[in-house]
């Protein structure tokens, strides 16, 4: 055995993984018994035939659907270096994937794949990273823009009863 001291290494952390998912296991909260399943309640019976519709609440009146809140400065700001980043990480992705099969096909002796593999994970690359350049500072500018306009706008509430007019 050439290295004695990494099988006492790996059973060391074999017993304290298993030591500590059975503290786990005896820390985490009991589940309580589901109760059973009760009867469906009674329907009521159905109204005779000549007499009119029960009347209800209101049938037309459906819950509003929440607006969806514009986001906030930092927000824009935010996503907008997220998506330089995720632009970035797949332009990289995709220029090593073409790297990667271009060489293969220079190893083994067919460089006009090769150097199609190579261009076309290149251009994809490329394409990749200035999609998410330009998303992302289109972004981080907007976020910027209504940063700036907070400082120099105040908002604009509407008054409920405006002051009388001053005669001078």
């Amino acid at each position: 055995m050439r290295y004695p001291c990494f099988s006492l290494r790996l059973s060391l952390s074999i017993v304290l993984l298993l030591g500590g998912a059975a503290i786990l296991a005896r820390t985490a909260p009991a589940q309580e018994p589901t109760p059973p399943m009760a009867a469906p309640p009674p329907t009521a019976a159905p109204p005779p035939a000549g007499a009119p519709p029960p009347a209800t609440a209101n049938p037309s009146a459906a819950p509003a659907p929440m607006a969806k809140a514009n986001p906030t400065a930092g927000r824009d700001v935010a996503n907008g270096a997220g998506d330089l980043g995720k632009g970035a990480g797949e332009g990289a992705g995709k220029i090593g994937e073409g790297l990667g099969k271009g060489a293969g096909n220079l190893v083994t002796l067919h460089p006009v794949a090769g150097a199609a593999d190579i261009g076309e994970g290149v251009g994809v690359g490329a394409k990749d990273v200035g999609v998410g350049a330009a998303k992302g500072t289109g972004k981080i500018l907007k976020g910027t823009g209504k940063g700036i306009g907070h400082l120099f706008h105040h908002p604009h509430k509407a008054r409920q009863n405006p002051p009388p007019p001053q005669a001078y």
